[in-house]
């Protein structure tokens, strides 16, 4: 029978040649798939995954796709890393965009400086509610955080079709369901001319930093990492384990929540019925293929926001299914598991005695 033991030790570098690897056999496999749709794989990598990026327009596109993606995965890493499994960050990424949305609708039409940091401040208290109610379910009647937070998901995208087709809707927008175009002084200015490409890509960087300042020098960041490596010594060292879940659920929920309206100030302009294409989700594959570090987030959040740009590229210059995007990314989470596995653990054939 295949027997399936923990190695004794786990080098550093281990980890990331297993996201070295597991990128390798991505963009091998997607080779194959490309060649046996009777493409030729090399120059049909080249115009969905570097052509996109040639001008000013694709690299401002990437920017835009990267900011959710970088800014959730951080708050993903972190709870991660102290053994709090939110999955529903999609769900406090919707509730971030209802809320911080419905602000800047109750301020339509005012002019102010305050009116940004307003919204802004709405969408993070939205994600950090819909954040507590599976740290309160955990930590009173020990709910399992992963199915409340996924179902809480599907909760928050119709509660956010329920707004938009009711309370929220465009009075002057012939029965569409969405809402108003937000005020000037509800959006977020661009970075570049061309392309989507808003200054909330500035704040994911800086979450970033915080988060890796967080991990390395704050004691509550040490807390969570002991939680998670060692459940008993955690609690042999007095720390809470109760105050690890909540910690870990309410940075994740406000800054999903806080990614949901920098996504509908900075790249929608309004609220409408879907908000997101899954970033919340696909920032799991984020959080995971940076090994859960934060500053290492950065360049995987721009690599699987390339993976976005090329699911595209492939529908309109190769003419395969919109599908491509998931099947990159499934790709990718399949190896980086896989070559997870095979440094974490050792496997091998054997007889039970």
């Amino acid at each position: 029978m295949i027997l399936v033991e923990a190695r004794a030790v786990t080098r550093w570098y281990h980890e990331w040649f297993a996201v070295f690897i597991a990128l390798l056999l991505t963009v091998a496999t997607a080779s194959a798939l490309l060649a046996s749709l009777g493409l030729d794989p090399v120059s049909s990598l080249y115009r969905i995954f570097i052509r996109p990026l040639n001008s000013v327009y694709g690299v401002s596109e990437l920017l835009a796709k990267a900011t959710p993606l970088i800014t959730i995965g951080v708050a993903l890493a972190l709870g991660f890393r102290a053994g709090v499994w939110n999955i529903g960050a999609e769900g406090q990424l919707v509730m971030g965009g209802l809320c911080g949305g419905a602000v800047a609708l109750a301020f339509w039409g005012v002019d102010g400086f305050w009116v940004m940091p307003l919204v802004l401040l709405g969408g993070a208290l939205g994600g950090l509610v819909w954040g507590a109610i599976p740290a309160f379910l955990k930590v009173r009647f020990n709910v399992n955080e992963i199915l409340v937070s996924l179902m809480l998901t599907y909760v928050a995208i119709l509660l956010l079709s329920v707004m938009v087709h009711g309370p929220l809707r465009d009075p002057e927008g012939f029965n569409f369901p969405e809402s108003r175009l937000f005020h000037d002084a509800a959006t977020l200015p661009k970075l570049f001319s061309a392309g989507r490409g808003h200054i909330g890509f500035i704040f994911a960087i800086l979450f970033a930093v915080l988060g890796t300042w967080v991990v390395k020098y704050w004691h509550l960041g040490f807390e969570m990492r002991v939680s998670g490596l060692s459940p008993s010594a955690a609690r042999f060292a007095g720390y809470s384990r109760d105050r690890t879940v909540w910690l870990a659920l309410l940075i994740g929920g406000a800054v999903s929540g806080f990614a949901g309206v920098v996504e509908v100030t900075g790249n929608i302009g309004q609220l409408v019925p879907n908000i997101s294409p899954s970033y919340g989700f696909t920032a799991i594959i984020v959080a995971f293929l940076a090994r859960l570090h934060p500053l290492a987030v950065i360049p995987a959040g721009l690599l699987v926001a390339l993976s976005y740009l090329a699911g595209e590229a492939a529908q309109l210059s190769l003419g395969v299914p919109a599908a491509t995007t998931q099947v990159f990314q499934g790709l990718l989470l399949f190896f980086l598991l896989g070559t997870s596995l095979l440094v974490n653990y050792r496997i091998r054939l054997g007889r039970v005695v």
